[in-house]
C-alpha cells in the first residue's frame, strides 16, 4: 500500500531552500508515530535535508546519481523503490515535490497535515482532487504547542 505523507501551508508551499518552514511539535510526532516500522521513500534532496536516516525505518532514496548512502537503498526510480516492498506493507513517501507528484495517482492513503498560514518559499505541493479521496480523520488545533497558527491532521483513503 502506497501512502503519501506530507505538511503543506495553505498556499500550498511545502519547502524553501531544501528545508521546512516550520515546527509543529505535533505534526512531527505524529510523522514519527505514523511512519514508524514502515519503510520510508524521499528524494535526494529530502535525504540531503535530513542529514540521516530515519530510525525504526527503512530508508529508501531516489536519485539519479551513482551513490550508496550509508544506512540507506539507493534506487533510481519510484518503480524500482516500491519493488522492494510486497503491496500488502505500507510504505510513506516522505518528499519531495516531484517524488509526490509521481506518487500522488498510485497512492491508496493520504496523510495531510493543513498549515492554516500561508508562506513564501520555492517548492510547492502537487495539485491534487479532492473529489478523489474520502476523508477519514481530521484532528484540527488551534495553535501548537510551540506554534502560532492553527493546523488540521487529516488522513484520506482513495476512493
Amino acid at each position: 500500500m502506497v501512502s503519501v505523507i506530507v505538511a503543506v501551508a495553505e498556499n500550498g508551499v511545502i519547502g524553501d531552500k531544501n528545508t521546512l518552514l516550520w515546527h509543529i511539535s505535533e505534526d512531527l510526532r505524529n510523522f514519527k508515530r505514523v511512519t514508524s516500522g514502515h519503510p520510508v521513500i524521499m528524494g535526494r534532496k529530502t535525504f540531503d535535508s535530513l542529514g540521516r536516516p530515519l530510525p525504526n525505518r527503512t530508508n529508501v532514496v531516489i536519485t539519479r546519481q551513482n551513490l550508496e548512502i550509508e544506512g540507506c537503498k539507493v534506487v533510481h526510480s519510484l518503480e524500482e523503490a516500491l519493488s522492494l516492498f510486497s503491496p500488502e506493507e505500507e510504505v510513506f513517501v516522505i518528499g519531495g515535490a516531484q517524488i509526490y507528484a509521481e506518487a500522488l495517482p498510485l497512492a491508496d492513503r493520504f496523510y495531510l497535515t493543513r498549515v492554516h498560514h500561508a508562506y513564501e518559499g520555492d517548492t510547492s505541493f502537487p495539485k491534487w482532487n479532492e473529489s478523489e479521496w474520502s476523508l477519514m480523520e481530521s484532528e484540527r488545533f488551534e495553535r501548537g504547542e510551540k506554534y502560532e497558527y492553527p493546523f488540521t491532521i487529516e488522513i484520506y483513503e482513495r476512493i
